[in-house]
């Protein structure tokens, strides 16, 4: 996917020192060490929003904030945007920048259900690295910010480098509820229009089916380190069964993902 070219008129430019993320993070010594090691600077660079690009809010998003995180490494622990994520009562998209090359990554929030002070964070989604200096594309159009949001997301998570797992609960920032099953047996549970127009899949069902191949991803890992320390024959007969069967399930997970646009 190509890196996208905010708008003019969103421009924020706001330069946030890490204590104010460590104050709203409540953040305890190895937290700030991860920002100590691998962030140089952090830029509220964008703010999209009604008044900035002159689309209307929804009750869900009023508006969608672009941070751009200047690194000191190539790496970047999730718990760093995490905590970020956590400082800040809006969705979030972040450009990561490491040497010239440049990321997207963000995770999927909303408000809480039942407690609007706080937000549901799921695990976070990265582009592959680019040129600083690529070509750029512009927003896509949208009727509201929600909308937005859910475009903005899309891509990111279709082209995602698998970062890691759901990230655990913290208080104020939690894990993405029960309808994010990686089972596979909900949420990505094909609509009667799926096998006939794969771009009708909900951004939630993206989601869902992006953890189910990674946690089926870890089952084989875990299947193929079994197989590489058992000695008995049998025992690896067996073992081998379960691994051909975890890869098939795999190849089956793969095969429903959503057709890639490129962007």
């Amino acid at each position: 996917m190509k890196l996208l070219a905010w708008p003019k008129a969103a421009a924020f430019g706001r330069a946030i020192p890490k204590r104010k993320i460590y104050d709203h993070a409540d953040a305890k010594t190895a937290l700030k060490d991860l920002f100590v090691q691998d962030v140089d600077q952090i830029t509220w660079a964008y703010k999209l929003a009604p008044e900035t690009i002159n689309i209307p809010a929804t009750r869900s998003v009023s508006e969608i904030q672009v941070f751009q995180i200047k690194l000191k490494t190539s790496g970047l622990d999730d718990k760093v945007l995490q905590a970020i994520d956590k400082a800040i009562p809006f969705p979030l998209l972040f450009e990561l920048s490491y040497r010239g090359q440049v990321r997207l990554a963000a995770a999927y929030k909303r408000p809480h259900e039942t407690d609007g002070n706080r937000w549901v964070v799921g695990r976070y989604f990265e582009s592959g690295w680019q040129p600083e200096d690529a070509q750029r594309e512009p927003l896509p159009m949208a009727l509201n910010l929600s909308v937005l949001y859910e475009q903005l997301l899309t891509p990111l998570v279709d082209a995602s480098n698998s970062v890691q797992t759901v990230p655990p609960t913290l208080e104020g920032v939690q894990d993405a509820p029960a309808n994010y099953d990686i089972s596979g047996q909900r949420d990505i549970k094909p609509s009667p229009q799926y096998n006939n127009d794969r771009s009708a899949v909900s951004l939630e069902q993206r989601i869902a089916l992006a953890e189910a191949i990674d946690a089926k991803q870890k089952e084989i890992d875990q299947i193929q380190s079994r197989l590489k320390r058992e000695k008995q024959f049998n025992r690896r007969v067996a073992i081998n069964s379960e691994l051909r069967e975890a890869k098939q399930q795999l190849a089956r997970l793969q095969a429903r993902q959503p057709a890639i646009v490129s962007h």
